[in-house]
């Protein structure tokens, strides 16, 4: 997919009206998501936030205690300077990264945890990510992962289909002045794997202890595995 080649770019796009766009067509679900996902970490010292964009995991994680500090990686540096004012106003302690996740720049066994919301389905090759993330965690450390998931409900599934190709992409062309970015979203959602199979692809990059949480009748999807 073309867009995946240039995801940075595409994310710096929509960077200034990421946040409100988010919030809004999601009616702030999202925070929910997020709120969950941190629930299901394990407290750690130092956590990576693959994929950290505008941060809204690492300050979620961060007040509630769970890492004591976070670096952030990611392609856009837009939307990484949205997170760093964010994490600057709130005075907590994260260092942010350009960088790609499948040749993340740092040591073996170097982080505590390793998380990512929304980024996976971005990467052109999620095992060569994934194996990174389990390249840089230390033993017995866990990866935790939010990601979109397509529900298998055939009722919600269609009310899903209707609002991720009609009306999100409209809604965000208009608010973010960009025609591609909010059409990729649906086009990335569904050609991306969930459930079983990606706990398989964990299972493959020498994860164990799998397990996942389908959130919102299937919208969206908690991961987590130990190395």
């Amino acid at each position: 997919m073309e867009e995946k080649q240039h995801i940075g770019q595409l994310f710096d796009r929509i960077a200034s009206t990421y946040d409100g766009l988010n919030h809004g067509l999601s009616m702030n679900i999202d925070r929910f998501w997020r709120r969950k996902t941190v629930k299901e970490m394990q407290p750690a010292a130092h956590v990576l936030d693959v994929a950290i964009g505008t941060a809204d995991l690492t300050i979620e994680m961060l007040r509630r205690g769970k890492a004591e500090k976070v670096t952030g990686l990611d392609l856009s540096d837009r939307m990484m300077a949205i997170g760093e004012e964010k994490c600057a106003k709130h005075k907590m302690n994260v260092t942010f990264v350009h960088g790609n996740a499948q040749e993340m720049p740092f040591e073996n066994a170097f982080f505590d945890g390793v998380t990512c919301a929304f980024g996976c389905r971005n990467f052109s090759d999620l095992d060569a990510g994934l194996r990174e993330m389990y390249r840089v965690l230390k033993p017995g450390g866990q990866v935790t992962i939010l990601e979109f998931s397509y529900p298998t409900n055939r009722f919600v599934r269609n009310l899903y289909d209707l609002y991720f190709t009609r009306i999100l992409p409209g809604v965000g062309r208009i608010v973010s002045r960009d025609k591609t970015a909010y059409t990729y979203l649906n086009r990335s959602v569904k050609s991306f794997c969930w459930g079983e199979t990606f706990v398989q692809h964990l299972h493959d990059a020498g994860f164990g202890n799998e397990h996942f949480i389908p959130l919102s009748l299937g919208i969206a999807t908690i991961y987590t595995a130990i190395k």
